[in-house]
């Protein structure tokens, strides 16, 4: 009997910098991900999110669920900004989290900085 390969939501429990970014993915914490990556407090997840993917307050749930340990949240959108959409935008000022868009390499590079002086951040990161 031939097994199947099990294929399991993307999970690092911890914050870590990261090392590398582009050709689709990441690098970090001596591992590799291909696709977009959430860094949240909890941990990194995977993120079935694409460039060009619609922001949605929904794209967003797993990280208001740990609204009370962010006070910045990070919106790396790819390769080229892309502003908020004003729902996304005021459910995040609802939380009391500041949210900031920009490129995902801006993005990457501002995370790691926050991270290192121990900020309460976290990102969504659209793989480039």
């Amino acid at each position: 009997m031939r097994r199947q390969i099990e294929i399991r939501n993307a999970h690092f429990p911890g914050q870590a910098p990261i090392d590398t970014y582009g050709n689709g993915g990441f690098r970090f914490a001596e591992m590799s991900h291909r696709g977009s990556l959430l860094m949240l407090p909890s941990g990194i997840y995977g993120w079935g999110f694409t460039e060009g993917d619609p922001l949605t307050v929904e794209a967003f749930e797993q990280v208001f669920a740990e609204a009370d340990r962010i006070e910045v949240m990070l919106v790396g959108t790819g390769k080229d900004i892309r502003p908020l959409p004003a729902d996304l935008k005021a459910r995040f000022r609802e939380l009391g989290i500041s949210s900031d868009p920009m490129s995902t390499g801006a993005a990457v590079r501002t995370y790691n900085i926050m991270l290192a002086e121990s900020r309460a951040v976290a990102a969504a990161f659209v793989a480039v």
